[in-house]
């Protein structure tokens, strides 16, 4: 009896491991979130953002892929990882049912010595079951003359124009303890590029920006894709300190940390801006430190972290037709236009001269309740004065130096969140301005007549 029911319990035990099965995997394939990867323009050098996709199992069933490959190989300028995992080929990978899993990829190019444009084009292969599915990979690259912690070499430098510049470290026209008097012109049409913390310096050199209607000179960051078309920060901006007499015209500065910043001045006009629009800094658009010289005329002055223009310790400013329009997102450190003619360094104050400064027919305006604060000590010269403007601030300034001023009337533009801000037929702007001290065109090449208040004529 005991040999009979030995002999059932070994019989039911083989039953039991004769009906247990392999693990069991489709015979269906992948589905994926992207047939193509499309990187933006890239600059040779430079590397791309990360872009990823999901491979998804759409089947209850596990599924194995036997195969992941970069068809490029390593000569291939992108690279792949999947699953934390980097390389060009990747195999036997379980991807259970109802399941996904992210791929991530990079693409850095190399010098092609080309002022066009090219594509560049690579595929990552899935076998699973037997079949190759592919996922395309496509790069817009850039060739650019490429500028690191550089000094200008010549005496007379011009940059040219047919490809982009891209900036890295401190980019120098003249440097203290070694050279100066230097001058770099920057032709119609040049786009520069600033990399992450990158600066262009000009020192007791000049500068010599010329852009024209239609065909500015435009600085702005080294990434391309579309993610960054209005992100702040990306790169330092310009400065200029102690300046031969400069010129920049017809110039767009944005995603900066600081667009533009003048300091002091060691010619009777440190610079010349005109027809220029500095953009969405993280702190400054427009930064004047330490009396310098500045003649400004058919200037826009938008978003920024902290205020649009900060004109600081004392200096002798000529403003025509500009706009200080601050509508940045969220909070920020100030209004869209301050000036403060005084500092305090280890617990003195000191306080510099405003000489012979005028604003005509300019707008201050944004988000904020106040728009303009000016702050200044007596005890130099300050002659300053404010001539058919609108300004937006809740305690308006009743002094003599402000003449003909609106105040907190909205100045009706076409559409502050696109940056449009040209003005509306019924703005109180219109044909508002003094055309005693205006002068002949707008940013667009519109003739003045009876002027309007601010940049657009139109």
């Amino acid at each position: 009896m005991r040999l009979i029911l030995f002999s059932f319990f070994i019989l039911i035990a083989g039953i039991s491991v004769s009906c247990k099965k392999d693990k069991g995997f489709t015979k269906n394939h992948l589905d994926f979130s992207e047939d193509t990867l499309l990187f933006d323009t890239v600059f040779t050098t430079v590397g791309s953002v990360t872009k990823r996709f999901k491979i998804y199992n759409n089947n209850v069933s596990t599924i194995k892929i036997d195969e992941i490959q970069l068809m490029g190989g390593d000569d291939s300028p992108f690279r792949i990882n999947f699953d934390g995992v980097p390389g060009i080929y990747h195999e036997s990978i379980e991807l259970e049912g109802k399941d996904s899993l992210y791929g991530f990829v990079e693409v850095t190019l190399d010098v092609n010595g080309s002022s066009n444009p090219l594509v560049i084009s690579d595929s990552i292969r899935f076998l699973t079951n037997g079949l190759n599915q592919y996922l395309k990979l496509d790069v817009w690259g850039q060739d650019a003359y490429f500028h690191a912690n550089e000094l200008v070499g010549d005496h007379i430098e011009l940059w040219q124009n047919d490809k982009p510049h891209v900036l890295y470290g401190q980019v120098a026209c003249g440097y203290p303890t070694l050279d100066s008097n230097k001058i770099l012109t920057i032709p119609a049409g040049t786009q520069i590029h600033g990399h992450k913390d990158a600066q262009l310096i000009v020192y007791k050199s000049t500068i010599d920006i010329q852009g024209e209607l239609g065909n500015e000179v435009v600085f702005q960051g080294d990434r391309l894709e579309s993610f960054y078309d209005d992100v702040p920060g990306q790169w330092t901006g310009i400065r200029i300190i102690e300046a031969n007499t400069s010129s920049i015209n017809y110039t767009v500065i944005k995603n900066s940390a600081v667009g533009l910043q003048v300091d002091s001045t060691k010619s009777p006009v440190t610079l010349n801006l005109r027809n220029t629009i500095i953009d969405n800094s993280d702190f400054y658009n427009l930064l004047l430190v330490a009396s310098p010289n500045v003649v400004v005329e058919n200037c826009q002055f938008g978003k920024a972290g902290a205020s649009s223009a900060f004109l600081f310790a004392g200096g002798t400013y000529n403003f025509k037709h500009c706009n200080f329009v601050n509508y940045w997102a969220g909070g920020r450190g100030g209004a869209a236009f301050k000036i403060q003619n005084w500092y305090t360094f280890e617990n003195t104050t000191y306080v510099s001269s405003i000489t012979s400064s005028r604003f005509d027919n300019c707008i201050f305006y944004g988000n904020a309740a106040n728009e303009i604060e000016v702050d200044t000590l007596m005890g130099l010269e300050m002659d300053l004065e404010f001539n058919t403007c609108l300004m937006k601030r809740e305690e308006i300034y009743e002094y003599p130096n402000y003449s003909s001023i609106i105040w907190n009337a909205n100045p009706s533009f076409i559409d502050p969140s696109i940056n449009d801000f040209h003005l509306n037929i019924g703005s109180p702007c219109r044909n508002a301005g003094d055309p005693a001290h205006s002068n002949s065109t707008d940013i667009e090449g519109v003739a003045r007549t009876t002027p309007n208040i601010g940049l657009y004529e139109l």
